[in-house]
């Protein structure tokens, strides 16, 4: 079993940062894969960043901006956000997954944390 929480979101401008953590239980955070999600109002919960290992992956709305890291002596995961648009704001999750399949897809995790609400004002 592992417990995620989140923690970072807020509100922000325009072209402005923000840093998301997400804080797990557990001794073996090392071995999951581990996600970042969002969902916006009226909208399904959509792909951001996944990492396992030395791999890592990035929604094709967030490449180039968000850059998805771990502290594994902390069991901490975290998103920082850069040049952060009007149209990132949503609750952003943190997931993790054991058997790491799709890394992709809400399917693929088995934990999830509650979210932080993220909103970017124009």
């Amino acid at each position: 079993q592992v417990q995620l929480v989140e923690s970072g979101g807020g509100l922000v401008q325009a072209g402005g940062s923000l840093r998301l953590s997400c804080a797990a239980s557990g001794r073996t955070f090392t071995s999951y894969g581990m996600g970042w999600f969002r969902q916006a109002p009226g909208k399904e919960r959509e792909f951001v960043a996944a990492s396992r290992w030395s791999s890592t992956y990035y929604g094709d709305s967030v490449k180039g901006r968000f850059t998805i890291s771990r502290d594994n002596a902390k069991n901490t995961m975290y998103l920082q956000m850069n040049s952060l648009k009007p149209e990132d704001t949503a609750v952003y999750y943190c997931a993790a997954s054991v058997a790491w399949l799709a890394p992709i897809r809400r399917s693929t995790y088995d934990y999830w944390g509650q979210g932080t609400q993220v909103t970017v004002s124009s």
